[in-house]
């Protein structure tokens, strides 16, 4: 298949291409000099909450390293090779949004969880945006790698804002993480139906892995699990939809 170079406006594609280099760049080396985010401080919660059902065990974050690198990959190659292509454009306000947030967030969260869970949600709204309009051609450099963190983003704003509902008395850690989970892999599922990449729900079954792991043998660990293949047999029915 040949590729055909669409031209767009330089000077301002170049501009968002630098932007959004500049920001994945950032927010991948601010957790080296931040303070390291471990969770959120129990005692910054009017009922402290020292662990959540719905956390998932601590090797599943290792998912940030390929995250951080492939889009640092995704943007510097849309700066050397497609900063001034049309079909690369229309995503880069979107993703460089997400990202300079992210660069912002473990400071922030450090700082107040209510904050942090706002800042997580906008994260992952306009990573949504940005995969909607990331070009459909090399997805392997633009769609993949945003599938991948939005993906994750997914998951991480369904914790942040169970351990909200806990730690502000809403509800029970374990309430929170009942009523999180199945809404997480509902919006997922849904998402994963209106905007298809494969690396989406890899990275929300990666998720719900971490957590069936964190909670082993509970039922709250089979509930994760289960949600899991759910995942997966929600992103097959979306694969076999578009064949």
């Amino acid at each position: 298949m040949t590729y055909m170079h669409v031209p767009a406006q330089t000077d301002r594609a170049r501009l968002w291409a630098i932007l959004c280099l500049t920001a994945a760049i950032a927010f991948a080396i601010v957790p080296v000099f931040a303070n390291p985010f471990g969770g959120f401080d129990a005692d910054r919660f009017p009922v402290p909450v020292d662990t959540l059902p719905i956390q998932p065990a601590g090797w599943a974050f290792s998912i940030w390293g390929p995250i951080y690198l492939w889009l640092i990959a995704s943007t510097g190659y849309g700066l050397l090779k497609r900063d001034d292509d049309a079909r690369w454009t229309d995503h880069r306000p979107w993703l460089f949004a997400s990202l300079a947030i992210g660069a912002a967030w473990i400071p922030v969260a450090n700082a107040s969880p209510i904050w942090a869970s706002v800042l997580i949600v906008i994260m992952l709204l306009t990573a949504l945006v940005a995969l909607q309009k990331a070009p459909l051609i090399e997805r392997v450099w633009a769609r993949w790698p945003i599938g991948l963190y939005a993906g994750w983003l997914t998951a991480a704003s369904f914790v942040s804002l169970a351990t909200l509902a806990a730690g502000y008395g809403i509800t029970s850690p374990q309430l929170a993480s009942w009523i999180a989970l199945p809404l997480a892999i509902v919006m997922a599922a849904l998402i994963n139906w209106r905007v298809w990449t494969w690396t989406y729900p890899i990275a929300v079954v990666w998720a719900a892995v971490g957590i069936a792991v964190a909670n082993w043998p509970s039922g709250f660990a089979w509930g994760a699990a289960t949600g899991a293949c759910l995942m997966v047999a929600f992103a097959s029915a979306a694969v076999a939809r578009r064949m």
